[in-house]
């Protein structure tokens, strides 16, 4: 009943959020000579700061409606081009001139850890330059009727070898952070069987392959609770009235609680200094605080089956290390990959996915050649900063663009190898 009791206090508190919300439009009302007083500033601040830190945040939009391409700006149009029940994928169509080629086609595999893929709208952006993006845009677990059935990690496999089949050959596919484990299962299923769908290169991004190198607070926590124990203190059902009424699911405000006492002092320092720029007057300062927290505390329920299942798979058995992993009763043998190009990045202070955990790809994939593999440590990045950031667009979206350029558009006569050429 948990849940229905963190609902029943989210209602409960819409009157008070209402009335806050009335105070801070009454006290920065331009006409009020009270909101050119820090008095009046400091109940205003107070007003939004309690609203903020008690509503639900919706899901944000990515917002972005122009691109860079060739140095003029061309429009950008968001276009859903395939949907099941728990994902869409989008496309970001770029208005290009007509008879100008094509650009690699690029499928960014987004987390579903908890916040929406909009988390990658800067990954996105810095990529609309120099390719086709398309992105896995996750539903809500709770916004899904249970009559549209279940969806684990093997679904989610699934999903992306059929974006795969969707996008069709020479695709390019980037997952970020959790969906390394998902995608480099999908590519030596796909390659095993000599899809000629494979993707022509695969760029893993901080994820976690092998938890056991520098294991991190989060793979710790994992590995010591063990499956049983997230079952039986996270799992709760979706409260009536949500489409999802009845589903099991990892609430999304849980995992929020997760993340925040990672870097509760954090947190509380830039809500003070929110406040504080809120007196002062400081636009730009209260703004960029309401753009990061818009985005941060926006989160999404998972449905209980994918959560445990990758909990179980690759922080507690570290399954696909170990050669362990199945799909549906077929084992994954990511030594099947020998066509697919890979690039492996990592941040030097990432803690959530260590040093060397996603640099594990390539001691699974020994029969791709050694000119097709790459690896890259970003310096003075945490986990954010390996796909977010200045120095992601300066120092990291260059090797990406440049590894996809090396490895793309192979000859349409170039067979695909099973594994067994390599046996």
């Amino acid at each position: 009943m948990f849940y229905q009791l963190y609902e029943m206090n989210h209602a409960a508190l819409q009157p008070a959020r209402a009335l806050a919300d009335a105070t801070r439009l009454f006290y920065s009302n331009p006409l009020n000579p009270f909101a050119q007083t820090a008095w009046g500033r400091s109940v205003a601040a107070m007003a939004e700061l309690f609203e903020r830190t008690t509503r639900r945040y919706g899901k944000p939009a990515f917002g972005l409606h122009s691109a860079s391409v060739d140095f003029k700006t061309v429009p950008v149009a968001e276009k859903i081009v395939w949907s099941r029940p728990f994902c869409n994928l989008i496309h970001f169509e770029r208005a290009l001139p007509a008879g100008r080629p094509p650009d690699p086609k690029l499928l960014i595999v987004a987390p579903m850890s908890g916040h929406y893929a909009t988390l990658l709208r800067g990954t996105v952006g810095a990529m609309l330059p120099h390719a086709e993006v398309y992105i896995t845009d996750w539903v809500d677990a709770r916004m899904v009727p249970v009559s549209e059935g279940r969806f684990d990690l093997d679904d989610y496999i699934d999903y992306v070898i059929a974006m795969l089949h969707a996008l069709g050959p020479d695709t390019h596919v980037m997952a970020v952070c959790q969906p390394s484990v998902p995608v480099l299962a999908a590519v030596a299923l796909m390659e095993a069987r000599a899809d000629r769908f494979a993707p022509a290169t695969m760029t893993l991004m901080g994820g976690p392959i092998d938890t056991r190198c520098n294991p991190t607070a989060v793979n710790i926590l994992a590995e010591q609770k063990g499956t049983v124990w997230f079952r039986d203190n996270v799992i709760m059902q979706a409260p009536w009235p949500v489409p999802g009424c009845g589903r099991e699911v990892y609430p999304g405000f849980l995992q929020l609680s997760g993340f925040m006492s990672m870097n509760l002092d954090r947190h509380i320092i830039a809500h003070k200094d929110f406040f504080m720029n809120l007196v002062k007057n400081d636009g730009d300062g209260a703004e960029k605080h309401r753009e990061f927290y818009d985005e941060y505390l926006a989160v999404m329920d998972l449905t209980a089956e994918f959560y445990l299942q990758t909990v179980d798979t690759v922080f507690v058995r570290h399954a696909l290390p170990k050669g362990e992993m199945t799909h549906r009763g077929v084992p994954v043998e990511t030594a099947a990959i020998s066509n697919t190009a890979l690039l492996t990045i990592e941040g030097e202070n990432d803690d959530i996915s260590g040093i060397g955990q996603t640099r594990a790809a390539h001691g699974l994939c020994p029969n791709i050649p050694d000119d097709r593999k790459a690896h890259y440590m970003q310096p003075a990045v945490g986990h954010y900063g390996v796909f977010n950031g200045s120095r992601f667009r300066a120092e990291i979206v260059p090797r990406i663009v440049d590894f996809i350029a090396s490895h793309g558009r192979r000859e349409a006569s170039r067979p695909r190898r099973a594994r067994s050429d390599k046996s």
